[in-house]
C-alpha cells in the first residue's frame, strides 16, 4: 500500500518527511471558501473531508488529508494575499490568544468497503503585544502571504509568539502524533512508517 498526501503544501510534506514516513503527493483542488454562517470546526472538517475525496482511490492508496485555520472570536483567519489585509490579521492577533485548528483525514478502501477516520485538532497560541513598526517589518519580510493567520510559526514568525499550549506542529500545519495514531488504525500500517 502506499500513502498520498492530498495537500500542496510544503510544511505538511517536510513534517511528514521528518517523522520518517514515505508518500506519494497528489494535491486537491477544493474551493475553501467557508459557507454562510458555517462554525468554523465544521469549516475544517468540510474542506479536510473534501480534500481527502481524491478521484483515483484504489485498494492499495491510503490517502491523507488537513486544512488548518486560525481562529479568533469564532472568525476564521484564511490566508492573506496582501499587505493591508496580513497587517490587519496581525493586529487583530496582537496580545491575544487564538487558536489554531486543524482537521486531519484518512480514507481508504478495503475489507469490503471504503473507511474514513477524523480528527480536529486545536492548539491555543498566545501572540505577542505588536506594535506597528513591528507588524510592518514582519510583513516586508513576505513571509505572512499565504499562511493561515498571517504568520509562520516555524519561520520568523516564531518571535511573536508568546506561548503555545498543545501541540506545535498542528500549528505549522499538521498534528503529527495524531496523525500517526490515526494511521495506526489503518490495517497493514507499519510502526516504520511504512504501508505493508
Amino acid at each position: 500500500m502506499r500513502l498520498v498526501l492530498a495537500s500542496g503544501s510544503p510544511r505538511r510534506a517536510r513534517l511528514l518527511s521528518e517523522a520518517g514516513i514515505t508518500f506519494d503527493i497528489a494535491a486537491s483542488d477544493v474551493d475553501e471558501t467557508p459557507l454562510p454562517d458555517e462554525p468554523p470546526a465544521e469549516y475544517i472538517g468540510r474542506v479536510a473531508l473534501a480534500k481527502a475525496n481524491v478521484p483515483a482511490l484504489d485498494d492499495d492508496m491510503v490517502v491523507l488529508a488537513a486544512d488548518t485555520a486560525v481562529i479568533v472570536d469564532s472568525t476564521i483567519l484564511g490566508k492573506p494575499h496582501d499587505a493591508a489585509r496580513a497587517t490587519a490579521m496581525l493586529e487583530l492577533l496582537s496580545g491575544r490568544w487564538h487558536d489554531v485548528m486543524t482537521a486531519v483525514v484518512v480514507r481508504w478502501r478495503g475489507f469490503g468497503g471504503e473507511h474514513v477516520l477524523d480528527r480536529l485538532v486545536t492548539t491555543a497560541v498566545e501572540m505577542e503585544s505588536l506594535d506597528a513598526e513591528r507588524i510592518a517589518a514582519y510583513v516586508a519580510t513576505g513571509e505572512p502571504f499565504d499562511k493561515a493567520g498571517a504568520y509562520a510559526i516555524q519561520e520568523r514568525g516564531q518571535a511573536l509568539v508568546a506561548r503555545v499550549h498543545g501541540s506545535g506542529s498542528n500549528v505549522v500545519g499538521l498534528p503529527v502524533d495524531e496523525t500517526l495514531a490515526m494511521l495506526d488504525e489503518v490495517p497493514g500500517w507499519r510502526t516504520d512508517g511504512t504501508l505493508a
